[in-house]
Order: structure tokens, then C-alpha cells, then sequence
């Protein structure tokens, strides 16, 4: 084998044409009359695409498997057929107003590379994955990445079999009545040993496009904490109660989001804060407000930085003592990348001539559950105008496909090891 040539004949091998054919044949499973997609987990549509995705993986050559979670793994065997695979992929579902890239990209990407790599014939020592990660949205089966969670930690598979959707509907029966249209498909465990794995993923804002680079080189996904202050006051009538006499809980609270704003601005570049939801009771125009609950939604890459944030809201709401209280809702840590993965990535950029940067990724994907099980790594493309979880969602096809050449040069170093 020789590794200079390998890389040159896979990357060459990558069809830009090809891959923008697969990706408006999977947006068509679920498309919507604005050209976006709604093909949310484990619907009929959902199940379409996944039959469509199977047939099309044998098409090049790779076998197919699922496990008790309805991920699915499209194998190209190695000439190692005992190692631990290199695994690629995203996930297929979509949201309701989703648009035609989000996780159906990294799994068009992955894709392309079986071809590729079908037409070229390159060889290499250890197997090469494509997944289709289950629910990654968690918009009609909470919570979200529940296949890659599944998958990295099976304990959870009884509890994500009972959940269910609105209707009633649960996971466990929505696999169930599928499973005739994968019964040719052989079942595999879950927690199956991974060598390393790599997922390709439009980046969802606009920090790449903006700085006109091709290549994302994903350090991390920033940590995330999410909380809940709650204002009380003393619901009185709009016409007969003085200035000095209101306990507003409504002007209480504009105090403390006008800190957690002056927080926000007083951070460094990669901080993010949102208040995302405020709620005022008793809700009537001619009652002061009694009561007000905000939710803050704050991420960064740095825990320390998240804890000094947290301590900033602290202060805010003890400035109104016995009337505000703060509450942890979830928090999710910070999620390093691995550095031998990013290297890998940075060095197949600098090969192909394409520019690239580091950038952390500030969405939920796969891979942060992944990186619990095996070194993963992730490669950005740019989004025009930051656009995601949109029907106007677009990233040019030069783009994907150089993501694409990017994803397959790093599969295939990391596949000789």
C-alpha cells in the first residue's frame, strides 16, 4: 500500500455530481413545498429513507447491519477483518421545518466515500463504517442522539424503547412495525468496538462563511447549561396601585436579564447566552405581575468559564433575596475532541489545498456521545448565513464535496493504522 497514491486515488474518486444526486434523492423522502424536509425519526418516511440508504450501500459493495436502536452500519470490509472499524456518518432525521443538509449530509458524505472507494479500489487494513444514527433531533421522541446514546451506553435502551412521542406512539412499537422492512438486514450488538470515528456536518452558523474558510476543524462541543430564575411579586390592579406600593415581579425580572445581557457582552467571543423563554403570571393587561419565570441557556468550551457564569447569575438573582431564585436545569460538559483525529483532518485540508480552521461547535451532535466510546473527531463545512433547522438551509456542493474529500483522505490514514 502506498499511502501518498491511496489518498490521491480515493480523493479523486469523490464525485461531486454523485453526492449533490444523493443528497436531493434523500431530501425527497419527507420533502417539503418550501424545499425543506420533514422526515422526523422513526416515521414513514424516515423508515423510506433508511430502506433507500440500505439498498444504496449494498449498491457499492458494503454490508448492512442494525442493532436494537434501528441504527443502521454500512461495512466496507478491511484486509484486517478482526479490527476495530474507522466509522463515519450522522444521522437521517430531520426536524419538522428541517432543511436538506443536517445530518443527511454527514451520511451522504459517508456514502460518497464507499463509492469512491468502490470505483478506485483503494485497500485498507481496517473495515470503514457509514452510521445512520437514530433520532438525533429529539423532536418527537426526547431526548435527542438517542441511537448514538444507545449505542455508547446500552443501558439506556430499555428506557428509550418505552418513550413516547404525543400520540402515545413509543419507540420500541414504531421499530417494531418496521421490522419487516429490514428483515434482510442482520442484527449486531450494541457497543460494538470502534478504532475512531469521524463525523462531517454542516456548521449550523456563521462564524466559517464568514471568515470564507472551506474546512472546519472541530476542537469540541462547547458545554452547555441550561436554568430557570423565578421572580415573585404581588398580583395587584393596573389602575390603583402606586409606584411605591408594587411588588412587580415583571420589573424585578427585566433587572435581572438586563445583568445576564451585560454578562453575555462583557464575555469572550465563544460565550453564548439566551434567554429563550419568559413567562409572566397572571398574563392579564391590567394586573401587575405576580410571578415571572425565564429560562437562560448558556455554552462555552471552557467549565471554568461556565462556572463563572454561573455564579454571575447567582449574584444577580441574591440582589433580589426572597423574591428570585435560580435553578440548574441540565448541564452538559464541555466535550474535547481527539487530537490525533484533528490532526488527521488539519493535515488532509493542507493536502488538498483547501483553507481550514479551528472552530468549536456550538449544536449537539452524535459525536459527543461517540467521543464517551472511541477517539472522534468532526469536520465543519460553512453555512450560508448560518442558516440550520430551516427550509432555506443551503451549503455550496463545492463545499460538501471538498468536506466529503477531507472526510475520505482522514478515513483512510486512520484506516491503516
Amino acid at each position: 500500500m502506498n499511502a501518498v497514491s491511496d489518498i490521491a486515488n480515493i480523493t479523486g474518486a469523490v464525485d461531486e455530481a454523485r453526492l449533490g444526486t444523493l443528497v436531493g434523492d434523500l431530501a425527497a423522502f419527507g420533502a417539503r413545498p418550501d424545499g425543506g424536509v420533514d422526515r422526523q425519526a422513526l416515521t414513514p418516511e424516515d423508515f423510506k429513507s433508511r430502506r433507500f440508504l440500505v439498498d444504496l450501500a449494498r449498491s457499492y459493495g458494503a454490508q448492512a447491519y442494525r442493532d436494537s436502536i434501528g441504527n443502521l452500519f454500512f461495512r466496507r470490509p478491511g484486509q484486517d477483518a478482526d479490527a476495530a472499524p474507522v466509522v463515519t456518518g450522522s444521522h437521517a432525521d430531520s426536524q419538522p421545518t428541517g432543511g436538506r443538509l443536517d445530518g443527511a449530509y454527514g451520511v451522504c458524505a459517508g456514502l460518497e466515500v464507499l463509492a469512491a472507494l468502490a470505483d478506485s479500489g483503494v485497500a485498507h487494513r481496517r473495515p470503514i463504517e457509514v452510521a445512520v444514527w437514530t433520532n438525533e433531533e429529539g423532536c418527537r421522541f426526547a431526548p435527542g442522539s438517542m441511537g448514538a446514546s444507545a449505542f455508547t451506553e446500552p443501558s439506556l435502551l430499555d428506557g428509550f424503547l418505552a418513550t413516547a412521542d404525543t400520540t402515545g406512539r413509543t419507540v420500541g412499537e414504531e421499530l417494531a412495525e418496521a421490522d419487516p422492512l429490514f428483515a434482510d438486514v442482520p442484527l449486531r450488538p450494541l457497543g460494538t468496538p470502534v478504532h475512531a470515528f469521524v463525523e462531517t456536518h454542516i456548521e449550523q452558523g456563521p462564524v466559517m462563511a464568514d471568515a470564507g474558510v472551506t474546512i472546519g476543524v472541530v476542537r469540541g462541543i462547547q458545554g452547555t447549561r441550561w436554568y430557570e430564575i423565578t421572580v415573585d411579586g404581588i398580583a395587584a390592579h393596573a389602575g390603583s396601585t402606586p409606584r411605591a406600593n408594587r411588588q412587580d415581579a415583571l420589573r424585578a425580572a427585566t433587572e435581572i436579564a438586563t445583568g445576564v445581557y451585560a454578562a453575555f457582552d462583557a464575555g469572550d467571543e465563544r460565550l453564548r447566552m439566551t434567554i429563550g423563554r419568559l413567562t409572566v403570571g397572571p398574563g392579564s393587561v391590567n394586573v401587575v405581575p405576580e410571578q415571572v419565570r425565564m429560562t437562560v441557556d448558556v455554552r462555552h468550551p471552557e467549565e471554568a468559564v461556565l462556572d463563572a457564569v454561573e455564579e454571575r447569575l447567582r449574584e444577580l438573582t441574591a440582589a433580589h433575596a426572597g423574591r428570585a431564585r435560580l435553578e440548574r436545569t441540565m448541564a452538559m460538559p464541555p466535550t474535547g475532541f481527539d487530537g490525533r483525529i484533528r490532526d488527521t483532518v488539519r493535515e488532509a485540508a493542507r493536502d488538498l489545498k483547501l483553507s481550514a480552521m479551528e472552530i468549536d461547535s456550538g449544536a449537539f451532535h452524535d459525536s459527543l456521545h461517540l467521543a464517551r466510546h472511541c477517539p472522534t473527531g468532526m469536520i465543519f463545512v460553512p453555512s450560508v448565513d448560518g442558516l440550520s433547522h430551516n427550509p432555506a438551509e443551503h451549503t455550496a456542493l463545492s463545499d460538501l464535496a471538498a468536506g466529503t474529500r477531507v472526510l475520505a483522505a482522514s478515513l483512510i490514514r486512520l484506516a491503516q493504522n
